[in-house]
């Protein structure tokens, strides 16, 4: 049965001014896990002390590209401290990727160093790693073409993959075995066709059909996700377990 996280980027500015209250709301809501992309000042050992306290999991931290290839040690450092093994690329530059190759070099190398240390190496998209071609194949599918499970993981950003023209279902049953991660996000486009991420099932993804498809693929985290909350944020992530909660009752195979 899937477990149920929130990537916290989602509260990201409540995070800013009360990081420990903001974790409490979290897991009161109902949300087993965690998925972090900053710690405010925290220490590793604070950290792990409120999860605890808390009965929260770490369900990974996104980490960025540049400080996973200059400051790799400490990163390790920290996460081992509060107990998390998922490290996630989550974005990469349009500078970044003007050169693939050595994106994939680099990838390989982080890949294989955190695999000595007992940690995996996870990849979060958007939309332009389906949108930009290498050799006529998206860029995510040789990324995961160039590297083995052994040295880079997945984690579908659900709503990016719908945004770019391509069934999230059908992805997610392509990368099962090397998918721990799934990001459930919903997703509608504004007049101008700019994408406005929404609480789930508010928007134009089949979000029952991804949370079946995860299922089906063995994947262990469902992570809502809302990049941008037009309704206050708490407001947003309790009108998305509400919506899971409901998908619950009509059969959806998640432990809420």
């Amino acid at each position: 049965m899937l477990k149920l996280g929130l990537q916290m980027y989602t509260l990201r500015d409540l995070l800013e001014q009360d990081f420990k209250g903001t974790l409490a709301k979290v897991a009161e809501l109902g949300y087993q896990g965690v998925e972090f992309h900053h710690f405010y000042g925290y220490s590793a050992e604070e950290v792990k002390s409120l999860l605890d306290e808390l009965g929260l999991e770490v369900v990974g931290t996104h980490v960025q590209y540049d400080s996973l290839v200059n400051d790799f040690d400490n990163v390790v450092a920290y996460h081992k401290a509060i107990g998390n093994r998922n490290i996630v690329v989550p974005y990469l530059s349009e500078e970044q990727r003007s050169d693939w190759n050595a994106i994939f070099t680099n990838l390989k190398e982080i890949g294989n160093k955190l695999k000595q240390q007992d940690m995996v190496l996870l990849y979060h998209n958007h939309d332009f790693e389906l949108t930009e071609k290498i050799n006529g194949k998206t860029a995510l599918d040789t990324m995961y073409d160039t590297l083995p499970e052994t040295e880079l993981l997945a984690e579908l950003d659900t709503c990016w993959i719908h945004y770019a023209g391509y069934n999230p279902a059908e992805y997610i049953a392509a990368y099962a075995g090397r998918l721990p991660i799934v990001h459930w996000k919903d997703v509608k486009r504004k007049e101008d066709g700019s994408p406005l991420t929404v609480e789930l099932g508010q928007g134009e993804v089949n979000v029952a059909a991804v949370g079946d498809a995860a299922d089906k693929a063995g994947v262990e985290w469902i992570v809502v996700e809302q990049d941008i909350c037009t309704n206050p944020p708490l407001q947003s992530i309790e009108t998305s377990l509400n919506w899971v909660k409901e998908y619950v009752k009509n059969g959806g195979k998640v432990n809420v």
